[in-house]
């Protein structure tokens, strides 16, 4: 099994208007899909993430305070999943509730010891 990294990126302003009742129902429908993928052994791991972050650049470690898009996207959660292939990864990453309120899904196969040669 390949391991697939799954990036969500929300539109900050699209989730800023959801209703309390409405979050959580993106809250459930998360958990719903993510015990479905574990149920089906694709789930390895997965989380929300903190919408401020720390980007640090160049030789002499450069620190800023995020988030540093130019858009109203950030990255809002990953999911790590095992799958055969790309096909099946992209299959299950449909199902993302990411997609209800606007958001897409990223999705990065993690190399392999082997790719590192290529």
């Amino acid at each position: 099994m390949k391991k697939f990294l799954l990036l969500l990126h929300e539109d900050i302003e699209k989730l800023n208007e959801l209703s309390s009742k409405e979050m959580q129902q993106l809250a459930d429908a998360h958990m719903r899909w993510a015990e479905r993928l574990a149920a089906a052994g694709h789930l390895i791991s997965g989380d929300g993430l903190q919408e401020k972050s720390v980007l640090i650049s160049g030789k002499d470690c450069i620190i800023k305070d995020g988030p540093h898009l130019e858009s109203k996207e950030i990255i809002g959660g990953y999911y790590l999943l095992q799958a055969e292939d790309l096909k099946t990864a992209v299959e299950l990453a449909k199902e993302c509730p990411t997609h209800l309120y606007g958001g897409t899904t990223e999705i990065r196969q993690i190399m392999e010891m082997e790719d590192y040669g290529q």
